[in-house]
């Protein structure tokens, strides 16, 4: 399967591969989707020169390989088409030719060519992101994928030697893990050596050399124990097959390396792997080798009745043989063999059916997981960190009281464990116990522990605290997400508190309005739909503040440069009217008809901050469009009785949907609520805003001499009826005594 042969350019050698399986193959459908990649190829050429058609030939060999299906050859053949032939063809013409299963396997294959990225590394997450979510649907896009990464590792000479660096630590980084996480072991370890020879070519050849002179030391060691083992397998009438193996080079560089080991501490240099016909016949195996010789303390591991979370499922023992040389036992069945060897595919392969399908969705319930927990706003660090603690990282095994298995990364803690059980159970988290012993909440944990979580049905919610505890971004995200659910009014409070301060440090003497409008273009710039859902997402965690500093900085230089460029008022305003400097949302229509036309460039006075649906009035300002202010706005009434500005009142009305709340605008409206002072009051208010799924923008209390407070506050509506729904809702509040609509 993984022998990378000489070039073809026509797939008889493919064909051969199909027929030595043994399985049944739609050959002439394969010969279509060859068939049309040559043609769309063609004139196409590799680095090394070769004819490009080539490269999808030797990835679908390597497909074959593993026994996939016939639509898996034919999108092995075609990954490449839609993104390199673009102009020739498209996914709706793949889906016409070879239908919509093959179709939707070169989509997961086929990068997003014409992302809208700011930096070259945003661009290779977002499409390692589709990858996965292509996945998540389907697993033979990552079957597929890695064969082509396989094929291309295998020919990468041939690259310059920045591209072959860049190639390679994707590879150990990105593909060999997740080879390994689906328990595809002989691929995985392809890649592995691959990936070393450029990263590092002189560890890489220090190993293979000492593997050589050892070998070369100790040459007929492994057949002497072969033959020891054959003979008392035979003896107790076991059904069985030897392999004999010495450890690839990778494995032993990262001992040597990372574990700081001298290559005569490697104990598992050697390895002889026993494969039987039942699990009662591993463990008679077992037996078998522990009388015949000397095992290893600590060096026994049980992963059959515990498996690995990439399914692999084996006995490991250690032993000493009889010249003193350590070597390692691997017993399984032929079933655990396939499995280890080519994981996932292993099941795809062998299995069908309904059943099959539950099982494999439950196999790969980590990747949807991933996709699931992932924030639309997480930015591509935060994603790469990601996948390395929940996917690609080591596992500890710990169990709960009733002796389920939980595997979680390596340095996951009580909490971790909590929202791994349930995001409920997280929630009422109190406390743990680890081993009938109750530990601190960070506690990190190690293999086979018990561990019990102590909940209460009075606890509050998740702890922001825990969002810098937990190690596993399913917990993070889970904590996450009950904030943003739970606690909206405050997030938006505390994300723009955070925005503001970042803007102040930037830009001494930033007027509120300033601020709003660097929020408002950045939250623009990133995606969300309002500035109210950017603050909420930095209050809850879902995007840093630090990772935003740059975009925050390059959006106040636009604001200085907009505001230098703006002419000097020649003419004196009247001095009641407010003008602000730059409105929070200035859009070319904003719903607002002034002297009968439409799409006049206006901001909303942050004097009176008019509604749809109140009767408004336009004043024509200098350098700053039209200013719209409610009818009765105390500026307006004094503005109007200065004849010199008569002929710069205009008049104004809003369109019919926006008084309807047809569109998505939010406004700002000033509530003065007059309240008992009493604890708790606050927190009632902001409850029902965020029921209602109100934006607080703004939040301030005054306390009165009387014992009563004045709480003002600054919301998001969408029209007039809508803030009159909220002041209703509001005055339902016990110890709410008045409200008035507020003017700055």
């Amino acid at each position: 399967m993984l022998n990378e042969g000489s070039v073809h350019t026509d797939i008889s050698r493919l064909l051969d591969i199909l027929k030595a399986t043994g399985k049944k193959y739609d050959v002439e459908k394969i010969k279509a989707a060859f068939e049309y990649a040559n043609e769309l190829h063609e004139g196409q050429f590799r680095v090394s020169g070769e004819a490009y058609i080539s490269h999808p030939i030797a990835v679908a060999e390597i497909v074959a390989g593993l026994e996939l299906d016939t639509d898996s050859i034919c999108a092995a053949l075609l990954h490449d088409t839609v993104e390199d032939c673009s102009e020739k063809t498209n996914l709706r013409e793949v889906e016409k030719k070879f239908g919509a299963n093959v179709a939707l396997l070169v989509d997961g294959l086929t990068k997003i060519v014409t992302l809208q990225v700011e930096d070259k590394e945003e661009a290779h997450i977002e499409n390692l992101r589709k990858m996965l979510l292509a996945m998540s649907k389907d697993v033979r896009v990552i079957f597929i994928k890695l064969c082509d990464r396989l094929h291309n590792m295998r020919t990468l000479a041939v690259k310059p030697d920045h591209k072959r660096r860049i190639t390679a630590l994707e590879t150990m980084q990105v593909y060999a893990p997740l080879a390994h996480r689906l328990g595809m072991q002989r691929l995985k370890q392809e890649l592995e050596n691959l990936g070393l020879q450029y990263l590092d070519p002189i560890g890489y050849e220090e190993v293979h050399t000492h593997i050589e002179e050892k070998y070369g030391e100790n040459v007929g060691f492994i057949e002497n124990i072969r033959s020891i083992v054959d003979q008392k397998m035979r003896e107790n009438h076991i059904h069985f097959a030897l392999e004999g193996r010495i450890k690839s080079v990778y494995s032993i560089y990262k001992k040597m390396y990372n574990q700081n080991k001298s290559f005569d501490q490697i104990y598992d240099f050697y390895a002889l792997r026993i494969i039987v016909d039942t699990e009662l016949e591993c463990y008679t195996a077992l037996g078998l080798i522990h009388e015949m010789f000397n095992s290893i303390p600590g060096r026994f591991k049980d992963y059959i009745s515990t498996p690995k979370p990439n399914m692999y499922r084996s006995l490991h023992t250690t032993v000493i043989g009889r010249d003193g040389i350590p070597f390692e036992v691997q017993i399984r069945t032929w079933d655990m063999h396939h499995v280890a060897e080519y994981g996932i595919a292993a099941h795809w392969k062998y299995q069908s059916g309904a059943s099959s399908k539950e099982e494999m969705d439950r196999k790969l319930e980590w990747i949807s997981r991933l996709i699931e927990t992932e924030d639309e706003q997480r930015d591509p660090e935060e994603f790469m960190n990601a996948l390395k603690t929940d996917i690609f990282h080591d596992e500890v095994f710990v169990f709960t009281p009733k002796g389920d298995v939980i595997a979680l990364p390596s340095g996951a803690n009580v909490i971790d464990f909590a929202y791994a059980i349930h995001s409920a159970v997280g929630e009422k988290m109190i406390g743990g116990k680890i081993n009938g012993m109750i530990v601190p909440i960070d506690r990190t944990l190690e293999n086979g522990e018990i561990v019990e979580i102590l909940t209460s049905s009075a606890s509050k919610g998740s702890s922001r605290d825990w969002l810098n505890i937990v190690k596993t971004s399913s917990a993070r995200s889970k904590i996450r997400a009950w904030f943003k659910k739970e606690k909206r009014a405050d997030n938006i409070v505390m994300g723009k508190g955070a925005v503001d301060a970042e803007i102040k440090k930037i830009r001494k003497g930033c007027t509120e309005a300033q601020k709003e409008a660097v929020a408002s273009a950045l939250s623009v710039r990133m995606g969300f739909n309002s500035t109210e859902d950017f603050y909420n997402a930095i209050g809850y965690g879902g995007l840093m503040i630090s990772k935003i500093l740059v975009r925050l900085q390059e959006e106040c230089e636009k604001l200085i440069k907009v505001e230098a460029s703006e002419p000097t008022p020649v003419e004196r305003q009247p001095e009641k009217i407010v003008v602000v400097e730059r409105p929070k949302n200035i859009k070319s229509n904003s719903g607002i008809i002034v002297d009968g036309e439409a799409g006049c460039m206006v901001k909303f006075a942050k004097c009176c901050n008019p509604l749809p649906g109140d009767s408004v009035i336009g004043f024509v300002t200098k350098g700053f469009g039209i200013s719209i202010h409610k009818i009765d706005c105390p500026n307006v009434i004094q503005g109007r009785n200065n004849p010199e500005n008569a002929e710069r009142w205009k008049e104004a009305h809003w369109e019919a949907s926006q008084e309807r709340g047809d569109g998505r605008s939010i406004y700002e409206a000033l509530l003065q609520i007059y309240v008992d002072d009493r604890i708790g009051m606050l927190a009632d208010i902001t409850a029902v805003l965020a029921d209602m799924r109100v934006s607080i923008l703004q939040v301030s209390v005054n306390n009165r001499n009387d014992g009563s407070s004045i709480i003002n506050l600054k919301v998001g509506c969408r029209n007039i009826d809508h803030f009159n729904s909220i002041v209703s809702r509001l005055r339902g509040l016990s110890g709410v005594d008045n409200i008035l609509r507020g003017f700055s």
